[in-house]
Formats: C-alpha cells, structure tokens, sequence
C-alpha cells in the first residue's frame, strides 16, 4: 500500500551557526578545526575601513596561523574578481577561506572556492548543482545584515562584459560555519542598513509564497517578515541600538535560511538583472520592485500574501482579496518611506528602451522558476514598466 501523501519531501541546508555578540572572536577556533594551514581572507576596502578585516588577521595570527588577504572585491562582484582571487588562493598554497563582509566578499569567496578546486571559468557554473568536486572549508563572518550568502547555497556573480548577474546555486557553496556577529552590522550607514534590511524581508516573502515552500521553511520565512518588519524603522531611526541590531540581524540569517531552501521569485530574477544591466545594489534593486512583484503575484499566492498581510499587522478580516492586495501593498511603500528608500527605476537612470533587455535576462534566472505566477517576456516587461 503507498504512503499517505501528508506533504511533499524537502531537504534543509544549513552551515553551522554561531549566533550572538562576539561570534566572529572564534574564528581561528574555526579555522583550526578544519586543519588551517593557510587561510586565504577575503574581504573589501570597505570592511578593512572598519577596521574588521584586521581583527580577523589579528586573531588568525595569534593563534599561529598563516594568512593572506584578499580585498579585490566590486559591490557587486565580477568574473575577473573571482578569477584572480582563485589564482592568487592557488599560488598562494592555501586550503581554507574565511570571508568577512557583506554579500560582496561572501559570493566573491564561494566563486573563489569553486575555481580552485573545480578549474575552469566561474562563468562555467551557473545554474543549479554544477559543483562537482568539493570547495575549500568556508568560514563566513557577516557584516552586513540583509544578504544571508553566509547560510545559503547561493552565489550571485556579475559578468560586467555581458552586463549581466549569474546565480550559482548548490549545496556545495553552503559556508561550514556562519559566526553571525550583529556588532559588525554597526559599521553599516543608514542607507546600508535599510537596503540589506529590506534585502532580508524581500527574501522571506518570497521564500513564503514560492512553490519551493514548505514547512521546514515556512516557519523562518514568517519569523524573519515580522521580526524586519517591526524592527527595520526603528533601528533607522536609532542605529546604536545593538539589540535592534541583533533583532535585524537574526530576522536576515531566518530569511536566508527560508530562502535558501525554498528558493525565490521574479523579485529577485528582476532584481539580478536589473544590477547586473546597471551595477545598482543588489537591496536597493529588491525595494524598487518589491511592491509592484507583490501586486503580479497576488492572485496566485492569495492566501500566503493574508498571512504576510497580517504579519504586516494589517487586519483583514471583512476585506475582499482586492482590498487585502491593496493594503500590503501600501503598507510595503510606507515602511519604504519610513526607512528612507523611495527611489523608482528611471530616477536609477533605467529608460522604457531598457526593459525588454532587462525581461529577457530575467527570464532565464533560475530564482523565476519557483515564482507563484508563471511569467513570459512580456509579464516582466509590464512589471518593470510600473515600477518606472
């Protein structure tokens, strides 16, 4: 006789997670664990400014373990990057990477580690499970609060020749260990902040209404929107708030897990392109979109959008499904506005002879293929034209 079928089979990815103030101090505990003998650090001008970077190579050196660094990295990061951070990890005779920053020096590591082991161009990997030999042990140090590529099984590569962003996604890139540390989201400014922060709660609603959902990531989903949602305005308006920081960043790593393995939606597959066309970044893409994606999607996730809805502390009850699209909609823009990102496409310099170059490189990203409403060229020319 079959099995009843109560819900469909899911897998969980997931690094090891050390949560909570002082997590990035044991990272060469870390590093030893995994049998460091030489560490490559990657990282960029902006977190060496901060002064981070140095404290990881501090920590490293202390406890005897020999290092390089490698701060090479674009805000969005390039092919020629991850080329050059291979060759120099190869050169260099190193068997580890620790990557401390945002989602820039965190992708630019995982391409780093795929080159070195597997050879060939970075550009050889996109898509879905194209890893065959295993990467470098991965130990990620988060600066930022919003990307979450220190628990996921993506990389989001820029390839400047073709104007274009390539998603690699596999098991293979999920970092060993993620020391998330809100003390080092404090270095971020106000418009830092709020992009990755919108970032985050872009990623749990579309974790939550993608065809990927289930109930292993439901529950981060749904945790990371209120825990964002609640806390994103106030800690704008007060950013040494460290336990608003740590609320912010523990609602970014829930959705990173959510989205990690429920997969995205068109906001992201739009969002890719769009950053890869102009060298935007990648939040400030998200927030522009965000609202018109939710509108696209609604008929076809209608009860998930309620849920979000109510998580968004609107009350539904008596509203009709218009009514309700209408609300989360423009409660989407007012927390926009309140955490000062109100900018739309065309102020980005995008131009109405843009967008079908921009729906065409969308329709091939992978995050479109677990989007709740099946999209064609043109249903993604019309939602990048609203959202001119």
């Amino acid at each position: 006789m079959a099995e009843p079928d109560i819900t469909q089979m899911r897998k969980f990815v997931s690094p090891e997670i050390i949560f909570g103030v002082g997590a990035r101090l044991s990272v060469a505990n870390y590093a030893k664990t995994f049998g460091a003998k030489k560490v490559l650090i990657v990282s960029d001008q902006g977190v060496k400014a901060a002064g981070w970077l140095s404290e990881v190579e501090n920590l490293l050196s202390e406890n005897d373990i020999d290092w390089v660094s490698f701060i090479e990295v674009s805000p969005n990061p390039r092919v020629e990057e991850v080329m050059k951070g291979a060759e120099y990890y190869l050169a260099e005779q190193c068997n580890m990477i620790v990557a401390i920053g945002g989602g820039s020096p965190m992708d630019c590591a995982k391409g780093i580690g795929i080159v070195a082991t597997n050879g060939k161009s970075i550009r050889e990997y996109q898509g879905v499970d194209t890893i065959l030999a295993p990467i470098p042990p991965l130990i990620f140090i988060p600066t930022t609060s919003g990307t979450s590529a220190d628990v996921s099984q993506f990389a989001i590569i820029s390839d400047r020749q073709e104007r274009f962003k390539f998603s690699i996604i596999s098991k293979a890139i999920v970092p060993d260990v993620a020391l998330i540390d809100p003390k080092t989201a404090s270095s971020m400014d106000p418009f830092l902040t709020a992009c990755t922060g919108l970032d985050a709660l872009v990623h749990a609603i579309e974790a939550f209404v993608s065809t990927g959902a289930g109930p292993l990531t439901d529950m981060y989903a749904l945790d990371a929107i209120r825990l964002i949602y609640r806390n994103l305005p106030l800690l704008i308006a007060d950013p040494n708030d460290m336990q608003l920081r740590e609320q912010i960043m523990l609602g970014s790593m829930k959705a990173g897990l959510a989205f990690s393995n429920a997969i995205l939606g068109a906001v992201h597959a739009m969002s890719h392109s769009l950053g890869g066309y102009l060298d935007l970044p990648h939040g400030l893409c998200n927030a522009m979109l965000l609202e018109h994606v939710i509108a696209y999607n609604f008929p076809n996730a209608e009860d998930r959008f309620k849920i979000i809805a109510q998580e968004m502390n609107i009350d539904i009850r008596g509203l009709t499904s218009n009514q309700v699209m209408r609300r989360l909609v423009q409660q989407v823009t007012f927390l926009k506005e309140q955490v000062g990102i109100s900018q739309t496409l065309s102020v980005n310099g995008v131009t109405l002879t843009d967008i079908p170059v921009l729906s065409e490189k969308a329709l091939i990203d992978p995050c479109l293929i677990t989007n709740p409403r099946p999209s064609n060229k043109r249903d993604l020319e019309t939602v990048y034209e609203e959202a001119l």
